[in-house]
């Protein structure tokens, strides 16, 4: 009879523990994923993993960016699918269609860091594709840097942007509203036409959310090359 109750007692344990393992939850509840900001267009979560651990299986219900923080090796287990490996570089961009659930497996022996942004305003972007941009891809090459713009998903904007020390970012304009998100630790000072300039000092994956209706160069005050993703948005 003890031996039939301890059996039954273990089935049952091994039938929760399936349960939870196969359990989605909601992106802000899944313990690896920290919101680091939100408003009406984005949620912006830092992600890490420690080596060799995996996340929950968690939802994501919007289409997404995300930005790479150091070179790393991950399996994504999509729900449905057989796991894929991917081997990400430092700065790297990825855009990812939303609905669906996963986990992320950290393979390397170094921490996994990213910044996931979810974009807020997809579905209306599905159903009414908003306006195309003045320019959707194409690579400029600075005097001492670059500006890459890698790609336009549900109307936003990527680019990535490498400055040498004392580099700058031409003068340009910012119609609508930005976010920032620092690949490498940034000193950097901001020239907006009619207000001066702005220092700013970020650690890497580090985020910020700038409004529009501004026109500005972007220096590289620091002593050693800065990298930035930009995220531009219409308005």
């Amino acid at each position: 009879m003890r031996s039939h109750v301890i059996f039954l007692a273990l089935l049952l344990a091994a039938i929760v523990l399936a349960a939870q393992s196969t359990s989605e939850v909601e992106l802000t509840a899944e313990p690896h994923h920290h919101l680091a900001l939100e408003n009406q267009y984005v949620r912006a979560f830092k992600v890490e993993v420690t080596p060799h651990d995996v996340t929950l299986v968690h939802l994501h219900h919007h289409d997404y960016v995300f930005v790479t923080l150091g070179a790393s090796e991950v399996e994504n287990d999509v729900k449905g699918k057989p796991p894929v490996t991917l081997k990400l570089q430092d700065g790297e961009a990825r855009f990812v269609a939303g609905n669906f659930a996963h986990i992320a497996r950290n393979l390397a022996s170094t921490p996994f860091h990213n910044v996931t942004i979810e974009l807020l305003q997809d579905a209306a972007a599905h159903k009414t594709p908003p306006p195309k941009w003045d320019e959707e891809r194409g690579l400029h090459v600075l005097h001492g840097g670059t500006q890459d713009i890698m790609f336009v998903q549900d109307g936003v904007r990527v680019s990535e942007i490498e400055l040498q020390p004392g580099a700058m970012l031409p003068s340009h304009h910012h119609s609508g509203p930005h976010l920032m998100i620092a690949v490498t630790d940034l000193d950097v000072r901001s020239d907006v036409e009619g207000q001066g300039p702005m220092p700013g000092h970020f650690k890497a994956g580090d985020v910020k959310w700038l409004p529009g209706g501004y026109t500005h160069t972007l220096t590289n005050t620091g002593k050693q090359a800065a990298k930035l993703v930009t995220l531009e948005f219409q308005e």
